[in-house]
């Protein structure tokens, strides 16, 4: 059967297409263009320096050593007669290759040790943080001195110096920021479609920080570039014949008072590169989220399949005709480290079965265990949680054993998990297109180009306007009602069997709150997949679901026919539930009740 979904009208297409954000233009901006000039100017200078001034470098006239700027000498001569200011623009060459190499160096190694620490064991991750923290509890000069000194006063012994001295911090920032993406939605919904740790790092957190990390290279490359400044000066760094500007700045700051110009030169050309390298990170931190396309290769897959035009869609299965569960879950627990040597039981005992076609609600306030029941369902839940149960599967995949490749693949295409907020579980380095092409690529064998057809046809049919157009914005250029639009048509990229809806219409308007659900129960009805739909709105639960699900502290309490919630209801939380939610026929002048632990009494009394 082919899937139908109603377009939107004319004039909400129009308004959500005029609500489009318009792209800015890469390094337009003073900083940008200011980066640009800058970086132009010291390629040209390196490129051609050696060439073009090194006669004027190398020639002597004792007999005009040491005189003052003129228009032959712009800086003047040194104490053989060379002219300094030649001798400034051939000495640009190995000034910046030194300082790319050192700063590429700490960067390198910062990033490779950040990364590891991230993906490695606890006890393992620990001692390597601390052996950094350690590095970094000593000053970045003392470090820096105390490398020199093992490699000997030399140009490459001083690119190792700065280079190894930096390490620890960048490690530090690579791995506080990695540590914080690896907690995303996103990142935890790969790990179970099957993408390893490498390709979780490359794919999804190296591209979120991609962008700061290119900040904190041109802001390092500053830095460098003074320090080897700063250990020629001292003798330390480049020796004779070969000179770099901190020597110049040596040889010229004892004749500062006879020719000014002698130092003023060097300085001048080592504050212009230093500018140069903080206009590079200022426009680069002026352009967040772009950029990164070039940093990591993303999936190219897409939604529906395209073998005529639309997809086509199973029938709906009723769930009233098959008893068997498609998941469930039998004396489920989930517990975390209290950080005492002890743990804390947020899920107890719990039993959920849901079947083929069947939408269940699960319905409780916030800490009831809502969220860790379906994430635990889903096989979503990582360290340091500890899960524990007598049955967890999902069809006949055992859930609580070791996953193979086959059932990651089909975990990949038969599972969906529409999360709360659309905004952090979409990947915000990633362009939309990207997203929704992973799994069918990764899991389905589709082409680039069948990718990116079904993708357009995924996004079309959950009402996102141009959808051709959209493929290339980012998260942030949606609204929130069509990025979580969005989030359905990704758990709609392969043949799902199962959708599991964390709050999907949490801090929506009541106008997209039903355009959300509208999308949701049309596709529900077109593959025949079973729904599990996690809200704190009871009434909303009992509108849109077949059978209602009611936590508190962890635990089941009741489960209800969501038709005849009101009837069926006994438990005192339950009805206190029903009971703070005031219809046209509410007394006004008695306030809402109060739901608490120590309320089941009045609760019962207030909803009787």
């Amino acid at each position: 059967m082919t899937t139908t979904v109603p377009r939107k009208s004319d004039a909400e297409l129009v308004s959500a297409a005029s609500a489009r954000p318009r792209r800015r233009s890469r390094w337009i901006s003073v900083p940008g263009i200011a980066a640009l000039i800058g970086i132009a100017v010291l390629l040209v200078i390196a490129i051609i320096g050696p060439d073009t001034w090194i006669a004027a470098a190398s020639e002597r006239n004792i007999a005009e050593r040491w005189s003052g700027p003129s228009p032959q000498h712009l800086f003047g001569t040194d104490d053989i007669g060379r002219d300094i200011f030649a001798r400034v623009m051939v000495a640009a060459r190995l000034s910046l290759l030194l300082t790319v190499g050192a700063t590429a160096m700490l960067i390198g190694g910062g990033l490779i040790i950040g990364l590891t620490a991230a993906i490695l064991p606890k006890h393992a991750r620990r001692a390597l943080i601390w052996i950094m923290d350690m590095l970094l509890a000593f000053p970045w000069l003392l470090l820096v001195l105390f490398f020199t000194v093992i490699w000997d006063a030399s140009a490459t012994g001083a690119m190792l110096a700065i280079g190894l001295a930096g390490i620890p911090s960048i490690t530090r920032l690579v791995y506080n920021m990695a540590s914080s993406v690896a907690d995303q939605d996103y990142v935890r919904a790969a790990r179970v479609v099957g993408v390893g740790p490498i390709g979780v790092m490359f794919k999804h957190v190296l591209p979120n920080i991609a962008n700061p990390l290119l900040v904190q290279s041109a802001a390092s490359a500053s830095v460098t570039l003074l320090a080897f400044a700063a250990l020629s000066f001292l003798g330390l760094g480049v020796q004779a014949p070969e000179y770099d500007w901190g020597r110049l700045l040596n040889e010229g700051l004892g004749h500062l008072y006879t020719n000014p110009m002698a130092a003023i030169g060097p300085g001048i050309a080592i504050v212009f590169a230093g500018l140069v390298f903080t206009m590079i990170a200022e426009a680069i931190a002026e352009q967040p989220g772009q950029g990164m396309r070039a940093v990591a290769r993303a999936s190219r897959v897409a939604v529906l399949a395209r073998g005529g035009s639309r997809a086509t869609a199973a029938a709906p299965e009723s769930a009233s005709d098959d008893d068997t569960a498609l998941a469930e879950v039998q004396d489920l627990h989930v517990s975390y480290p209290d950080g005492d040597g002890g743990v804390v039981e947020r899920v107890r005992g719990v039993n959920l079965r849901v079947r083929s076609g069947e939408v269940v609600g699960i319905v409780g306030e916030s800490g009831s265990g809502k969220s860790l029941t379906a994430m635990a369902l889903a096989g979503l839940l990582d360290a340091p949680a500890i899960v524990e149960a007598e049955v967890r599967r999902f069809d006949d995949i055992d859930l609580a054993a070791k996953l193979t490749p086959a059932d990651r693949k089909r975990l990949g295409v038969e599972l969906g998990v529409i999360f709360q907020d659309p905004l952090t579980s979409l990947n915000p380095a990633l362009t939309i297109g990207r997203q929704l092409t992973e799994v069918p690529q990764q899991h389905l064998g589709m082409s680039r180009r069948q990718a990116r057809a079904r993708a357009i046809d995924g996004l079309d049919a959950v009402g996102i306007p141009d959808p051709a157009g959209r493929l290339g914005d980012y998260p942030h250029q949606f609204s929130g009602g069509m990025r979580q639009r969005a989030m359905i048509g990704m758990a709609l990229t392969g043949h799902p069997r199962l959708i599991i809806a964390d709050e999907p219409t949490t801090a929506l308007d009541v106008t997209v709150q039903r355009q959300v659900l509208s999308v949701l129960r049309r596709a529900q009805r077109a593959t025949g997949a079973g729904i599990v739909f996690i809200s704190h709105d009871i009434a909303l639960v009992s509108g849109f679901c077949d059978r209602v699900v009611v936590m508190k502290d962890g635990e089941i309490v009741e489960e209800l026919d969501a038709a005849r919630i009101k009837e069926q209801a006994t438990h005192p939380y339950t009805r206190g539930l029903i009971a703070c939610l005031p219809d046209m026929v509410s007394d006004r002048t008695r306030p809402l009740p109060v739901i608490g632990d120590q309320a089941d009494a009045q609760l019962a009394e207030v909803s009787s």
